[in-house]
């Protein structure tokens, strides 16, 4: 067989291995066999303890595994991680930096190669094979060695943050972490909290079950015999009513089912996890995916399938675990810091109102649609933290820095302290600038700038009165559809939308019709594509399906009967056919419900310029349509070819790259030639340096988050429009997205604004940025 099919069939392999115990094992057993070596070993970087520890191994004393470690700077193995590339030796023994691990019996062998596990320029592990015979290995052994290590890494990687990657000994549980455990992850929503985690694990999903202690053991084994009862009948029920059309040997899989179910079988071993202290979802996951590993090791075909039937039993016992869960009253703390793998925008409705204080996430960046809505609620949240072991972590007390994108697990007294002195100030200049609720944004030469937010839920809707929005720039449609489990009707869509019209009126209110699709999906209307960001979504889908169109026009035109206070932006747009057909569908409507009886007035209508196809079309949009709006978060994104919600590519997503602030200029100015209202609802105008450009550059209208408007407006009133466009004019010289941030915050420290930016933190020497 040659190397690339053994190279595909050890990934395929991997692919399907319930943990990493498994992954590992897989990988050294395989490529043991295919390079014909004596040794293929494992060694992954353990942060407690600062070590490389041997996770897995083939060839060597199979005692020695999660008991030998090497420091940072020791041996071949801590010099190949050092120096993040592969070393190939014809003897090892004989290099400076070898060092003798004496019960591991490798002094046998001769030959070494070993390749760095690489993730996001941090190395994991190593991956290292061994030989007796004094030779060194081929290109072509050392390029499939560094491949597979390749395809190692992302696994490994989320290993780290399911926490299936602790060592053995270990219990699992947060109070066992060291203080101070600090984590990098991309800052998402700005601001400082300090609370206690509650971690969200998906439905029917073993691997996102955290771990957590019980008090109350009797309660854990009954509900855990309730799901067992429940299961065996759902068993007996299916292989009653199949009875009829299988075979004897088919029938024969229930009987096993059952047999796995009974006392002495798997419940016995979950019942043993209860006695020990975990709660009863715990105690399965641990049972169900330590069977599932050891038969998915096994080479007989038969016994290996087994492992999915395992784990099936597994999600159904769960599922009736989380039922009965749910039927509990959950305790949430005053503080709860919601940890999930992925957080979405549903999940924030999982916390009761008044306890969310805070937000992680391990996948993600601060583009993705949970982390605006976090911004929009002023909830500090991280997201793209990939290597928070997020399993164990229910019940710790935590610091998330919204600012620097840090948590802090178990901080110590000293760092709460210090967090708290940044949380007093943020409420200081919070109280601060509420008295300029009713002033205008007027800048200190008398230019004014109307401020109207960003809403997608009902609760957005006061907290921008307060802040004294004059409008809604970007209503998100899709968030009323996506906390459901079908679409709403038109009725239901309605009384959604008056809500907002009605709040606001006479003042107006810019809707978005429904934009799903990227990272926004609807459980009950799945989009399924291997590049989302490209692909169906925003105007796309709604043109695609009328009858969703249709609906959800009628219900907006409903909502504005009698406030019309009401204007529709169409997203996503990328040629003027796309925009002719949506106008003709929205005249269809209103005519429609004129028929009706209705006394509907057509609403401006506008598109949203959030494609560069679109840049270059502004003009010629601006005739067809009432406004222009500029969705700077997508227009950045596809500008610089970077998925906003891939955490490995964040750091390259820059609202202040010299490109996109040319666009901005470049369309602004173009829908003015011909006399349209040009408003931004980006986050980019959420920041007070990016304010100040954009009001420089003639944006008639900046739309931000409610939580931001305050900061916005004080930046505004503190500059005269002639400095304003001074700074733009120094920023328009600049050729890096680093320097222009840079300029903008030595401008504001000019302006007197310096305490609207981003505070110190207790554990950096320069403010973040």
């Amino acid at each position: 067989m040659s190397i690339l099919k053994v190279l595909r069939q050890i990934v395929q392999d991997v692919s399907t291995a319930p943990d990493l115990n498994a992954v590992l094992q897989i990988t050294v057993g395989r490529v043991q066999k295919a390079m014909k070596t004596e040794v293929c070993s494992v060694f992954l970087f353990n942060q407690e303890s600062g070590r490389y520890v041997l996770r897995a191994t083939k060839g060597l004393n199979a005692a020695a595994v999660d008991e030998v470690s090497l420091a940072k700077d020791e041996g071949i193995v801590g010099l190949v991680a050092k120096r993040a590339e592969p070393i190939n030796l014809e003897d090892a023994s004989s290099h400076p930096a070898f060092h003798y691990l004496d019960v591991t019996g490798e002094e046998l062998f001769h030959a070494f190669l070993g390749v760095p596990i690489m993730h996001q320029r941090k190395v994991l592990g190593v991956l290292v094979v061994q030989q007796q015979e004094r030779r060194r290995f081929d290109e072509s052994e050392e390029a499939f060695l560094v491949t597979l290590s390749a395809q190692l890494a992302g696994i490994i990687a989320h290993a780290h943050a399911t926490g299936a990657i602790q060592m053995a000994g270990e219990k699992g549980v947060a109070k066992q972490l060291r203080n101070d455990l600090r984590y990098d992850g991309v800052a998402a929503a700005g601001g400082v909290v300090i609370g206690e985690i509650v971690v969200a694990s998906l439905p029917s999903d073993l691997d996102s079950v955290p771990d957590k202690q019980s008090d109350d053991v009797a309660l854990e084994l009954e509900q855990l015999e309730q799901a067992l009862i429940a299961v065996r009948k759902e068993i007996g029920l299916v292989a009653e009513n199949l009875a009829g059309r299988l075979s004897k040997d088919e029938r024969a899989l229930f009987d096993v089912y059952l047999r796995m179910l009974d006392d002495n079988g798997l419940p016995m071993e979950m019942r043993a996890k209860i006695q020990q202290g975990s709660w009863a979802q715990g105690a399965l996951r641990e049972v169900i995916l330590e069977h599932v590993r050891a038969f998915s090791a096994m080479d007989d075909p038969y016994l290996s399938e087994r492992a999915t039937d395992i784990k099936d039993l597994g999600k159904r016992i769960l599922q009736h675990l989380q039922e009965d869960n749910n039927g509990r009253n959950l305790e949430y703390p005053e503080n709860a810091v919601l940890l999930a793998d992925e957080l979405t925008p549903a999940m924030l409705g999982l916390v009761p109102e008044g306890k969310l204080s805070g937000l992680i996430s391990i996948t993600g960046s601060g583009n993705s649609h949970a982390a605006i809505l976090a911004r929009s609620m002023g909830i500090p949240t991280v997201m793209g933290v990939v290597d928070l072991p997020y399993r164990r972590l229910n019940g710790a007390a935590v610091i998330v820095d919204g600012y620097s994108g840090r948590i802090y697990i178990n901080p110590s007294i000293e760092l709460v302290q210090a967090f708290s002195r940044i949380v007093v100030d943020e409420k200081v200049v919070e109280d601060e600038l509420r008295v300029l609720r009713d002033l205008p944004a007027i800048t200190k030469d008398g230019y004014r700038l109307p401020l109207w937010v960003n809403t997608g839920l009902a609760a957005d809707v006061p907290r921008s009165l307060e802040q004294g929005a004059e409008g809604i720039g970007l209503y998100r449609t899709e968030i009323p559809f996506m906390i459901r489990d079908s679409f709403p009707s038109e009725q239901e869509q309605l009384e959604s939308y008056r809500t907002q019209l009605q709040a606001f009126a006479p003042m107006p209110v810019t809707m978005r019709t429904l934009d799903i699709g990227g990272d926004k999906a609807l459980p009950y209307f799945p989009i399924k594509e291997e590049n989302p960001s490209l692909g169906w979504r925003g105007i796309r889908v709604t043109l695609d399906h009328p009858e969703i169109f249709m609906v959800q026009v009628r219900a907006m035109l409903r909502a504005s009967e009698g406030l019309n206070n009401l204007r529709i932006m169409l997203p996503m747009v990328t040629s003027v056919s796309e925009v002719d057909e949506a106008l003709r569908q929205i005249d269809r409507a209103c005519e429609e419900l004129r028929e009706e009886g209705y006394h509907i007035n057509k609403p401006p209508v506008g598109v949203m310029i959030e494609v560069p196809a679109a840049v270059y079309q502004t003009r010629r949009f601006a005739r067809l349509v009432d406004f222009i709006s500029v969705g700077s978060n997508d227009l950045t994104q596809y500008l610089l070819a970077v998925d906003r919600n891939n955490p490995r590519v964040a750091g390259l997503y820059a609202s202040y790259h010299p490109a996109v602030l040319k666009a901005l200029d470049f369309i602004v100015h173009e829908a003015h030639k011909e006399r349209k209202h040009v408003s931004i609802c980006g986050e980019i105008a959420a920041d007070p340096g990016g304010a100040l450009l954009l009001m420089a550059m003639g944006y008639d209208v900046l739309s931000v988050n409610a939580n931001n408007l305050p900061k916005i407006k004080f930046a505004i009133r503190s500059v005269s429009f002639a400095r304003a466009r001074q700074l733009l004019l120094s920023v328009r010289s600049l050729h890096d997205a680093e320097e222009i941030h840079q300029e903008l915050r030595q401008s504001l420290k000019a302006f007197g604004l310096t305490r609207l930016t981003r505070p110190l933190m207790p554990d950096q020497k320069t403010p973040s940025c």
